[in-house]
Formats: C-alpha cells, sequence, structure tokens
C-alpha cells in the first residue's frame, strides 16, 4: 500500500520502490484525487510475476512531460535477465487498473543515449511478459513527433508470451501525439480492445514506412498503429473519433508482412478519423495489409 491516509506519502518515490517490489499495489493517499508527478520511471523487476498497480479511480501518474510512467522489459539486464529466452516469457504480468497516466513523454534519452523503448511508450513500455489494462485513462502523453515503426504516445508494446494478447478494456486514450499510434502501437503483438473509447489522438510523422527518401517516415495510425507477421487485432464495443494521421490509417493502421493477420471490428464506431494521404478503401480511417478484408460487424466506419 502507498500512502497511510493523506498525499503526503504517496510520492513518486513511494511509486518506484513499489513497482519494483512487485505484488498487488494500491493507494491510501485520502479520500480526494491525487496526483502523483513521476520524478523517476517505475521499473518492473522481472525477478517479479504478478505486478498489479491499482489506482481505486483517485490516482494520476504525471510524467510532466518530462518521462515515460511504466517500464518493463524482460530483455533489460538491469532489470535481471531470468530465462534463456527473454523474448517469450511468461513473467511479469503488469495489471494497469483504476488509473489515469497523463503527459507521459518517452522520447527524454536513456543515460545510454538510445531514444528510451525504441521511441515509443510514453505513458506504458512493455517488452516481453504480459500487460493487461482495464479501467484506465491515458491523457496527454507524447513519444517521437516523427520515425518510421515507432509509436505508442499511451503503450508500445513488444514480445508478449506465447503471442498473447495485450488487453485493453474500458479504457479512455486522449490528446495523444507520437509519430504513428498516439495511443497503442506494437511489432509482432496481438491487441483485444474492448468498451474503451479513443479520442483526438494524432499521428504527427510523416513519410510513412519505409520512409520516403528525404522524410523522417512515420504519420500512420492516429490512434492504432500495429504492423508484424502473423498477430490479430480485436476491436469491440469502442468508439474510436476525431483522430487523425498524417499519411495512413487515420483510426487503425494495420499492417501484416506476410498477410497471416486479422482484424476484426465489432460492435464499435470508427468516425471522423482522417488519413491525409491513403488508406484502404471502403474503410473509412483504416489502411489494411494482409490477405483478404477487415471483418466488420454490426459497426460504424465514417
Amino acid at each position: 500500500v502507498i500512502g497511510t491516509g493523506s498525499p503526503a506519502g504517496c510520492t513518486s518515490a513511494a511509486v518506484v520502490r513499489a513497482v519494483a517490489r512487485g505484488g498487488i499495489i494500491t493507494f491510501d493517499c485520502g479520500p480526494k484525487p491525487v496526483t502523483i508527478t513521476m520524478t523517476a520511471t517505475a521499473r518492473v523487476r522481472n525477478t517479479s510475476h504478478q505486478v498489479v498497480l491499482d489506482g481505486g479511480g483517485l490516482v494520476t501518474l504525471s510524467g510532466a512531460g518530462q518521462r515515460p510512467i511504466l517500464f518493463q522489459d524482460t530483455c533489460d539486464p538491469q532489470q535481471q535477465i531470468t530465462t534463456s529466452d527473454c523474448y517469450n516469457q511468461r513473467w511479469p504480468h503488469l495489471t494497469v487498473q483504476n488509473i489515469t497516466l497523463e503527459d507521459g513523454n518517452s522520447t527524454v534519452p536513456q543515460a545510454s543515449g538510445a531514444a528510451f523503448g525504441g521511441g515509443g511508450g510514453g505513458a506504458i513500455f512493455d517488452l516481453g511478459g504480459q500487460l493487461t489494462v482495464v479501467n484506465s485513462r491515458f491523457l496527454g502523453n507524447r513519444c517521437y513527433r516523427t520515425g518510421p515503426d515507432l509509436g505508442g504516445a499511451a503503450i508500445r508494446a513488444l514480445a508478449q508470451w506465447r503471442g498473447r494478447p495485450v488487453y485493453i478494456t474500458r479504457d479512455t486514450f486522449r490528446g495523444g501525439r507520437c509519430s504513428n499510434g498516439s495511443a497503442l502501437s506494437s511489432i509482432g503483438v496481438s491487441w483485444v480492445v474492448l468498451n474503451s473509447v479513443m479520442v483526438n489522438n494524432d499521428a504527427t510523422g510523416f513519410g510513412a514506412n519505409p520512409a520516403v527518401p528525404g522524410t523522417p517516415g512515420g504519420g500512420s495510425g492516429g490512434a492504432i498503429y500495429t504492423d508484424g507477421n502473423r498477430y490479430s487485432v480485436t476491436v469491440a464495443g469502442t468508439v474510436i473519433r476525431g483522430n487523425h494521421a498524417r499519411e495512413g490509417g487515420g483510426a487503425i493502421f494495420f499492417v501484416s508482412d506476410d498477410n497471416t493477420g486479422t482484424l476484426t471490428i465489432v460492435n464499435s464506431t470508427l468516425a471522423g478519423n482522417p488519413s491525409a494521404v491513403f488508406w484502404t478503401r471502403p474503410y473509412p480511417g483504416i489502411y489494411f495489409h494482409s490477405s483478404g478484408h477487415p471483418r466488420v460487424i454490426n459497426s460504424t466506419l465514417r
């Protein structure tokens, strides 16, 4: 438990310590909403199994526009390598629920000088293990404004255990800005997005992927950007509205390089998501590259 009944005990340092320790993490910061400004990124240790960060509907973690908020990387030796195949291991399983993550920013270089998370994951970066997000809000997060294949102003996910999907349930993504995928971004990762809202997110890069000569690349997937081979994206009971891509896929950019991937949209509304350069007709707001077509069931696209 972070805090002892008042906001005074709810500090960035306490969050960082709790996430490193793992287990089920809750907050006791008093009866009113509280914002904790993170002065360091909270990093999941690879020796953890279940890590649950539960804000109880009252807690906001802010990156203050200066840093990413949560980091999990099973291949990062600083968090301890725990298996012989760090790209395919069951643990840690990070669950983030009932919390707001705002003003995260992954453009801040790491100590090595390399781009944080390859340039993505302003609020959450996750390579390996498993990730679940429930009843949470992602507001005004950022990652690099240009570049091909990087993305995820809110969440960047890579290499999930046994190809299991990242689950996004009853979450809100608003005001993200990134080269690609200003809500969600991944390479080779499946997603199940349920009963969520994605509004006013912008893919700000230009030149697409691979980048047109003379451009930095990017600009696709205003809300969701996915790439890879055999993977799937399911969007159900979800509203994606008012997002924008400077290149393609104002709502969703979906590319399966070996044409085995599947995109399914069920009981959802995708509306007013302009794609400035290209999209796949007759699916407004979507760029789709795989065999066949997206499966659109009982949904509105306009």
